[in-house]
C-alpha cells in the first residue's frame, strides 16, 4: 500500500515521503495511529493543503520534548528485583515498568516509547532508547538489582555476582573438609593397616 507519511517513522521516511508499505502494517498501525494517509488522489491534495500546518505543529512537538528530554537524558534509574545467585530476576523489567520508573512530574512516559527488544532478565546496567519525539531519542541506563547496596556497586563497576561467590566460598572455607564436614581425608594413609595385615 502507498502511504503519505504525516510523521517521520524510523527506516520508513519523515513527513510528506510517500512510501510503500505492507498493508497490515498500515491497516493495523499507521492509518488508526494518524501517522500516515493513503496515497490518493484527495489525500495528496489534502496534505498539500495542511503540510505548513503539519510541519508547524511537528516543530512544536519536537522542542517539547527536547527541552523535556534533559529531566531524563543519560540518567541511571534503579530497579529493585528478586534473583537467583546467578543473577537471573524471579520474573522480568518491562517497558512498562521502565516507563513508570523513569517518568518524572513534568515527563509521563508511556510503554510504547521505550524502546527494548526483549524483557530485561538478568541483574545490572542496561542501556535503554527512549523515544520522546518521532525525531528526538534519548538514552537511559536500567540498574537492576536485589537491593539498592548491589545497584550502588553495580554504578561503581563492581561484578556483584562474582562478589557473591567470593563471599560462598569464604563461608564455606578453606578445603579442609567436605561439603559433609568429613574430615576423615587427612587422616594418615596407613591408618588401619595392621587389622588389615593377614596373620603369619
Amino acid at each position: 500500500m502507498q502511504v503519505i507519511l504525516l510523521e517521520r517513522v524510523e527506516k520508513l521516511g519523515s513527513i510528506g515521503d510517500e512510501v510503500s508499505v505492507k498493508d497490515g502494517f498500515a491497516r493495523n498501525f499507521l492509518l488508526p495511529n494518524k501517522k500516515a494517509l493513503r496515497a490518493t488522489a484527495a489525500n495528496r491534495a489534502v496534505f498539500e493543503a495542511r503540510r505548513a500546518t503539519i510541519e508547524s505543529e511537528n516543530a512544536e512537538s519536537r522542542q517539547k520534548a527536547e527541552n523535556l528530554s534533559s529531566s531524563i537524558a543519560d540518567k541511571t534509574f534503579v530497579v529493585i528485583r528478586s534473583a537467583s545467585d546467578m543473577g537471573q530476576l524471579y520474573g522480568s523489567v518491562s517497558s512498562r515498568d521502565i516507563a513508570e520508573i523513569a517518568s518524572t512530574k513534568k515527563l509521563k512516559l508511556d510503554k510504547s516509547m521505550v524502546l527494548l527488544n526483549a524483557p530485561i532478565k538478568e541483574l545490572g546496567i542496561v542501556p535503554v532508547k527512549v523515544r520522546l519525539h518521532p525525531e528526538v531519542f534519548v538514552d537511559i541506563k536500567i540498574n537492576v538489582a536485589r537491593s539498592e547496596e548491589e545497584a550502588d556497586a553495580q554504578e561503581r563497576g563492581e561484578n556483584v555476582l562474582a562478589k557473591k561467590e567470593e563471599e560462598i566460598e569464604s563461608v564455606v572455607g578453606t578445603g579442609d573438609f567436605d561439603e559433609f564436614g568429613d574430615a576423615s581425608a587427612d587422616a594418615p594413609a596407613d591408618a588401619g593397616a595392621e587389622e588389615d595385615t593377614p596373620a603369619s
